[in-house]
């Protein structure tokens, strides 16, 4: 029987001790220190960041949104005006600035694609996607042509078409043996070839790659000279 009563004893003391411990919870949340909300507007978020920890608050980002007067990256607005009174270790909720709204693309054409990259973000733009085409004029790397391009509406996605350069051209190796150094240039410059030599003469005597092999615009072509005879 006395069992009995101990068990209604014991759980009406564990739930009376919980209620006290409930209340004096309560008592030290409510008299937490109460602080001032500083300014945020206009910062960065390091430095916005900085400024609530120094007041015992912290930075909540609860979005992002277009503002013409505020540069992208800094902070728009804050839910909790300046000078308002809170708890502190309370997050501030702030918006951050996208920049002004574009409704044109600037023109990045013959841009390298990094320089092009830099110029966009600092409008709150962004490549997002990029194509490499072949271009006879272009050097390789710098951007061709854009979409949309300069001054067209905007869109979801900017693309960029990056040269690759000129497409590449296959040719069998002449023969230059026999030629005169000057004709030797002349034929392989029409065809994009550099070409070293080695020797005094102005006869060809041989030639590395060998006639036939294929080579490519922009190989080297290594001549050997000797002087000429009284029968070349």
């Amino acid at each position: 029987m006395s069992s009995l009563i101990k068990i209604p004893l014991f759980f009406a003391a564990f739930v009376l001790l919980g209620l006290v411990f409930g209340f004096l919870t309560f008592k030290i949340l409510s008299f937490s220190r109460t602080v001032e909300v500083p300014s945020v507007a206009n910062l960065t978020l390091r430095e916005a960041d900085d400024s609530l920890s120094r007041a015992g608050l912290y930075l909540k980002i609860e979005g992002e949104d277009f503002d013409a007067s505020v540069p992208a990256g800094r902070i728009v607005r804050q839910d909790i005006p300046a000078g308002n009174k809170v708890k502190e270790r309370r997050p501030i909720k702030v918006i951050v600035s996208k920049g002004p709204r574009i409704n044109s693309v600037p023109s990045i054409v013959n841009e390298t694609l990094p320089n092009a990259e830099a110029a966009l973000m600092q409008k709150g733009l962004k490549i997002g996607k990029v194509v490499k085409v072949h271009s006879d004029t272009i050097e390789k790397g710098r951007i061709v042509a854009q979409r949309p391009e300069p001054d067209e509406r905007l869109t979801d996605v900017i693309t960029a078409l990056v040269s690759a350069g000129p497409h590449e051209v296959t040719y069998y190796c002449p023969d230059f043996q026999g030629k005169s150094l000057e004709n030797a240039r002349e034929l392989a410059g029409k065809m994009g070839l550099s070409v070293e030599t080695k020797g005094t003469g102005e006869i060809v005597r041989s030639q590395k790659p060998k006639p036939g092999a294929l080579v490519r615009g922009g190989d080297t072509v290594y001549l050997e000279t000797k002087e000429a005879s009284g029968n070349d």
